[in-house]
Parts: C-alpha cells; sequence; structure tokens
C-alpha cells in the first residue's frame, strides 16, 4: 500500500521539551461560559473535543485577580476555587494525550498550576500591550516614551514568571501590529522586532504572534507586513495566528516562516479539525453569534463531528 505522506499541518514537531503529532493548535478564545468567573464542568467537554493524542491547546485568557477582569464570565486563576475548578478541565485534556497551555491575562503567580504551562497575554490591547504600544502609552517615567522603556514592563513581567516555573513552560501573545482596543503602534515593525530580540535573553518556549493582516479582530487587510524579521530573529518555537484556513496554513509551515499555527474560529466550529484537515473534509460553518453567548451547550460544544468511518 502506497505510504501517503501527511500534509504540513499534520507532520510531528519538537516544541522545546514537547512532542507535538501535528502543528494545528487551538487559538485562546473567550467563550464566556465561567460563571462567576469560575471554570465550569462543560469546559471540560469543550476543551476536550479538540484535544488530540500530541495536539496543543491553549486555554482561554484567565484573570490573575478580580480587577484584572475585562468581561463578564471569563475564568480566573486568583482563588482556590478556580485553581481547583480548571484541575478536572486539565485532566480531560490531559487523558486525550493533549497539550494544555493556561493564558494569563495579565502575569501572577503561577505555581499552583495543574497545566503544563503558560502563556502570557501581551497582545490584543490589554495591559502589557497598552505598555507596549506609543498611541495609547503616555507615560514620562522609565515605563514611557522609547521603545526600550514601553518594552521593559512586559518584560519584567515575563521574567518573573519564567523565573517562577521555568522558562521552558512560557510562551507569550503579540499583536504589534494590530490596532485592537484602540492601542496601535506607530512603527509596529520595529515593535516587533525588538520584542522578537529581547524574548531570547529569557529562553521562552514560544512566541505566539498575531498576523500584520489582522490590524482588526475578526476581518482581514491588505499589507505588506510581515513577521519574517520577527521569525528570523527569535530562536523559539514560532506560533502564528490570524485568519488562517488549511491551504495557507500548510503553505506558512511548508515555506518555514512558522513552526505552528493557531486556528480559532474553523478550531471553535471543528472539535475534530486536524481530522477534517487530514482528509480535506468539508468545514462546519462558524456561528459569530454564539461566540460569547453564556449557553454551557450551544455554540460551545454541539458542533458536530466527522461520521465515525469518514
Amino acid at each position: 500500500m502506497e505510504e501517503v505522506t501527511p500534509i504540513p499541518l499534520l507532520t510531528s514537531c519538537k516544541m522545546g521539551n514537547f512532542n507535538l503529532s501535528h502543528r494545528i493548535v487551538l487559538a485562546p478564545l473567550t467563550r464566556t461560559r465561567s460563571y462567576n468567573f469560575v471554570p465550569q464542568p462543560h469546559a471540560a467537554l469543550y476543551y476536550s473535543q479538540r484535544a488530540t493524542k500530541g495536539g496543543f491547546l491553549i486555554g482561554e485568557a484567565s484573570g490573575i485577580s478580580d480587577t484584572a477582569q475585562g468581561y463578564p464570565n471569563t475564568p480566573g486563576v486568583w482563588t482556590r476555587e478556580q485553581v481547583e475548578a480548571w484541575k478536572p478541565i486539565v485532566s480531560a485534556v490531559h487523558e486525550k494525550g493533549g497539550l494544555f497551555f493556561c493564558q494569563l491575562w495579565h502575569a501572577g503567580r503561577t505555581s499552583d498550576y495543574c497545566f503544563d504551562g503558560v502563556e502570557i497575554h501581551g497582545a490584543n490591547g490589554y495591559l502589557l500591550d497598552q505598555f507596549l504600544k506609543d498611541q495609547v502609552n503616555d507615560r514620562t517615567d522609565e515605563y514611557g516614551g522609547s521603545l526600550e522603556n514601553r518594552c521593559r514592563f512586559p518584560l519584567e513581567v515575563l521574567k518573573a514568571v519564567a523565573d517562577e516555573i521555568g522558562a521552558e513552560k512560557v510562551g507569550i501573545r503579540l499583536s504589534p501590529f494590530a490596532d485592537y482596543n484602540d492601542s496601535g503602534d506607530s512603527n509596529p515593525e520595529a515593535l516587533g522586532l525588538y520584542m522578537a530580540e529581547s524574548l531570547n535573553k529569557y529562553g521562552i518556549l514560544y512566541c505566539h504572534v498575531i498576523e500584520p493582516r489582522m490590524v482588526t479582530q475578526f476581518e482581514k487587510h491588505e499589507t505588506k507586513c510581515c513577521l519574517l524579521p520577527m521569525r528570523k530573529a527569535f530562536k523559539g518555537t514560532l506560533i502564528v495566528a490570524g485568519g488562517y484556513n488549511r491551504e495557507e496554513g500548510n503553505e506558512v509551515i511548508a515555506s518555514g516562516s512558522a513552526d505552528l499555527v493557531a486556528f480559532g474560529r474553523l478550531f471553535l466550529a471543528n472539535p475534530d479539525l486536524p481530522r477534517r484537515f487530514e482528509i480535506n473534509a468539508k468545514l462546519n460553518k462558524y456561528d459569530r453569534n454564539t461566540f460569547y453567548t453564556h449557553d454551557p451547550v450551544v455554540g460551545y460544544t454541539d458542533y458536530p463531528f466527522l461520521e465515525p468511518d469518514t
């Protein structure tokens, strides 16, 4: 029987000490189903549905204090109740053989986690991104003004987390080109390159970057900017995100422009996305109306899988 060569997205990859069976990553997606900021049992089904042996999932952003939450019904990790609530969810992913990181809104104590590692949220116009971007950072102290000063606090946070749990378990998400929440920068190329070079000093596991074309959150825009300078500068694993489909994902992996590709909306609507990509099956369409509702099933765990014999 002729051996079939796997598509680039389904080739194996070594990420630090972790062995991944494919390069399709579940992007961190706010789903607003953690009532009163506590992760709920239905999240165990949601994440385990999308887990595969050797697959990598990044959990939705979790706040590290009661003042860190920007939206209702988002999970936290600042109380014992929250940490205990996460444990069966992480166990459900581990039972499927998956790797699971917790994304932190800012950074706090991380020693109690049952996760495999953490991703620091330095993107999308939230706190750390507000320090990075010159169009919103108007500080006049050592954390504002020059590029080095604006990057100082995010890098201090990164170092604190890496020192706490080990750099080999830490990633960071950046969006230097994006203008989410009115947080833009006058020279995103320089910002991205400076951060990529600076990250090497700490030996972290990966850098997760949103593509320049995603200037706004849900629509692609034509641009001449690219992530190649950051790719060349950063010595760890590079994860890219930003409206990728199967063809584009295969291309970016095949060209060596990235190591992994994070999928958000497609993975949300297709819990068996790696299998669908493998056989080039038709994809479920996502329902944007249910992205941020609070129903524990509809638009969350009710997206259909392929038939078993497909």
